[in-house]
């Protein structure tokens, strides 16, 4: 099993990439959502500068904010400064979309963004269409060291949905969902990818990668999962669940997206939307206040201990770890921790101390 963290991406603190190498972690992925944080390519280059064993991508890019060939080249770069331990995490961006109002690429054009990045970091030619143009572009090679397509950079593929599964393997490295720790769910989704590869003539073996976005928190002695302490550890990626279902049920109004932990709080949370200070055409730009960052204040009622224990892998270390365990044995090879801005470092360091060592 392999550990890693999603990292809010600020620039000015891009060393909490040699802080989590310091303690071991595999892999630092920073998010590309524009609208919220800084530059992932920008944050990443300077990461590399100042670590030298830890993998470094995208976590995830974002498809509809920049075309094919920009993000190509944009990853190809950072691996010319942190070769062979680049990667590059991407989906059709549903939080980076949502909070500017947009829809997430469709799927379709989400297959063919993949296959055109998949090939030019191969370093190969591809027919590439613009605006109904459809042409062939080539690197154009001036220099060493402008990019580097010779170290491998792996892809991998954001998907929960049947459609972006199939899409996973049909061009990834490697697959990135959300945590569930049912190992018939993970079977499934991998049925899916395996599915997906097939039809494009690809036949996936044990190197094709799969990692989980997700948070933990350990209880440390005589805590619950109402302890402030546990509350504070939690509440950011409890409300991004919280946020990412709304949009679903949103669009869809449909009440069996709706997981059961979430139902004795939904009526709460519709009342607190209906409640935003926006006009309702504008009302995204406060939908996903504090995105794995922090919770607002004004969410702070939802933090419900059913909240928390559906959202997260929660219990004592040694329970945790069991958890993490098992989802191995289901076929997840990565769990990435995604703690709130402001208590990452102190997450991240006693998940690295108490649970990774029992695992």
């Amino acid at each position: 099993m392999k550990f890693s963290c999603h990292v809010q991406t600020r620039i000015s603190d891009y060393r909490i990439a040699k802080d989590l190498e310091d303690w071991g972690y595999d892999a630092c992925w920073f998010p590309d959502t524009q609208m919220m944080w800084s530059d992932c390519y920008a944050t990443m280059a300077l990461a590399a500068q100042c670590t030298s064993k830890i993998k470094l991508g995208t976590g995830v890019a974002i498809t509809g904010t920049r075309i094919a060939p920009t993000t190509a080249a944009a990853i190809a770069s950072i691996n010319v400064l942190a070769p062979g331990r680049t990667f590059l995490g991407i989906g059709t961006g549903h939080t980076a979309m949502r909070v500017m109002g947009h829809d997430p690429m469709p799927v379709k054009e989400f297959r063919e963004y993949l296959r055109v990045v998949r090939t030019m970091l191969k370093g190969e030619n591809v027919d590439y269409t613009y605006r109904d143009k459809t042409t062939e572009i080539a690197w154009q090679h001036h220099s060493a060291g402008i990019r580097n397509t010779f170290d491998h950079i792996p892809i991998y593929v954001a998907a929960n949905g049947p459609l972006a599964l199939r899409a996973a393997g049909a061009y990834g490295d490697g697959l990135i969902s959300i945590f569930n720790e049912q190992p018939e769910v993970m079977k499934g989704n991998l049925d899916l990818v395996s599915a997906g590869a097939e039809k494009v003539g690809r036949k996936l073996d044990e190197t094709y990668h799969t990692a989980s976005l997700c948070h933990a928190v350990v209880l440390r002695p005589g805590e619950t999962l109402s302890t402030p302490r546990v509350i504070e550890a939690a509440g950011s990626w409890v409300v991004t669940a919280l946020h990412f279902v709304y949009e679903v049920w949103r669009y869809t109004k449909d009440d069996s997206v709706i997981p059961g932990y979430m139902r004795n709080v939904w009526d709460q949370y519709l009342e607190r939307v209906k409640n935003i200070p926006l006009p309702e055409e504008k009302h995204h730009q406060m939908l996903h206040e504090g995105h794995c960052s922090y919770y607002p204040a004004v969410e702070r009622p939802l933090l419900t201990p059913e909240m928390i224990e559906g959202t997260c892998i929660t219990g004592g270390a040694s329970e945790v770890a069991e958890k993490i365990r098992a989802a191995g044995r289901a076929g997840l090879k990565e769990v990435s921790l995604l703690p709130p801005m402001m208590h990452l470092r102190e997450i991240a360091r006693e998940f690295a101390r108490e649970v990774i060592p029992r695992i």
